[in-house]
């Protein structure tokens, strides 16, 4: 075992479920020999605690990093502002001009309020949106965090969850009097919505745009005009898909506003910070209700924040990503049918992930994980595209891919035993408690 993955041992037995964040968790794509750790970390390349460099074709720090590990300009203007001081007793004036600028990118907006992470503002969007209702029944569409409102909805009976993003969220902690409090619907199903509205005192819609697949049948449009009709509030949770196809919301690419928005991941390229963008009839409301912490004013995370969306603006990388994600997803399309493989696609192009269609797709991106780290990548079934990711980058990937999915396909054939080539676990597809 290398140093990440004894140093991860440890982890096990001083930090509940060993990491901060589930995805991180080595069980989630090579139990027992992930590398687990980094020493530094560049571009696209990441350096474990024994030196190594990897290049990282997998999830780059969970879709944060758009630009690249370690961004030059962006890098620069955080290190001239630490120098100066990043805390005081004074507020920061980035957080203003950051606040003009998102305002201007979001004409339909007028106010905005900071955090630092996508849980917290999703938290702080469904208090401004309760108050300004003034009811507190929500329903939900797509993966809106950890926080109890979101959980409760859990409580309803069985795992209402399980369709937008993760199975197997426990409610556990989350006070059971909350039930009934938030009603999950599936993207694209607007009678199932219409229903919920129509039998309950629903006072706010919050949804993902698009995660898996754009909307059908006008749906975005119909919930739009839905949640003006009803005064209820309606909110674009833009964590993830921000920033991916247009500079800002996806929502932008089907022409519907929301009433409240949320940017986070890939706005401060890898420093934290997240934003609520509303128009100021409700988000005034936050004034009528206690929202306020301590480290949401440290200057670093709208510093970033800054100079990322400068960045971004000058090289267009909303558009070298979603190149970047479709030239992936051509590449393992093409490898899949030299090999006579299934595979199933999804995802936007910048946040692409697939799936073989068939009962071993686990222990195949378990096989994959481990394979494709001999070779000097930490590679999964999943991509999140940055501009440090070249065409070299993808020419070798695919060249190391090519043998990996040689020996799939002699599995497939039944001339090699899967069980028989994985060197540890196989991976988890979900939420599970770790012995």
């Amino acid at each position: 075992m290398g140093t990440g993955q004894e140093l991860y041992k440890k982890a096990k037995t001083l930090i509940p479920g060993g990491t901060m964040l589930l995805s991180k968790r080595p069980e989630m794509f090579l139990p027992e020999n992930w590398p687990s750790y980094f020493s530094k970390a560049k571009g696209c390349s990441i350096w474990d605690l024994d030196g190594k460099e990897l290049i990282d074709m997998s999830i780059m720090g969970i879709g944060t990093n758009t630009l690249g590990y370690g961004n030059d300009e962006v890098d620069a203007a955080v290190l001239e502002n630490v120098k100066k001081g990043n805390m005081s007793t004074l507020s920061c004036p980035e957080e203003v001009y950051l606040a003009e600028k998102l305002v201007e990118m979001n004409p339909w907006a007028d106010m905005v309020r900071f955090a630092r992470s996508g849980g917290e503002a999703n938290s702080i969007a469904i208090r401004i949106a309760r108050a300004a209702s003034g009811r507190d029944k929500v329903a939900i569409c797509g993966y809106h965090g950890w926080h109890d409102w979101y959980l409760s909805a859990n409580h309803n009976g069985g795992d209402g969850l399980s369709n937008h993003l993760l199975a197997g969220l426990s409610p556990k902690g989350v006070p059971k009097n909350l039930k009934d409090t938030v009603y999950p619907f599936h993207y694209n199903n607007f009678e199932e919505l219409l229903s919920i509205v129509n039998g309950n005192e629903i006072g706010v819609i919050k949804m993902e745009v698009v995660r898996n697949f754009g909307p059908e049948d006008n749906f975005l449009q119909k919930v739009r005009d839905l949640a003006t009709e009803r005064k209820i509030v309606l909110i674009f949770d833009e964590c993830t898909s921000g920033f991916r196809e247009t500079f800002g919301g996806i929502y932008q690419k089907y022409g519907v506003e929301p009433d409240l928005a949320m940017y986070g991941k890939t706005i401060g390229n890898g420093y934290a910070l997240t934003a609520v963008v509303g128009r100021k009839e409700v988000m005034e409301a936050a004034q009528t209700t206690f929202i306020s912490s301590t480290f949401w004013t440290e200057r670093i995370g709208p510093t970033a924040a800054l100079a990322t969306l400068k960045v971004m603006e000058s090289v267009k990388s909303w558009e070298v990503i979603t190149a970047a994600g479709n030239k992936m997803r051509k590449g393992w399309l093409d490898l899949a049918q030299n090999h006579g493989l299934s595979i199933t696609l999804a995802g936007i192009p910048a946040l692409s992930t697939y799936s073989f269609n068939n009962d071993n797709a686990l222990a195949y991106k378990t096989l994959i994980a481990q394979e494709m780290l001999k070779k000097g990548f930490l590679a999964s079934t999943s991509f999140y595209a940055s501009t440090a990711h070249t065409d070299d980058k993808f020419e070798a990937y695919f060249n190391a891919l090519d043998d990996v999915y040689r020996v799939i396909s002699k599995c497939e054939k039944g001339e090699l035993i899967i069980e028989n080539l994985l060197e540890g676990p196989i991976c988890h597809s979900g939420f599970k408690r770790l012995n």
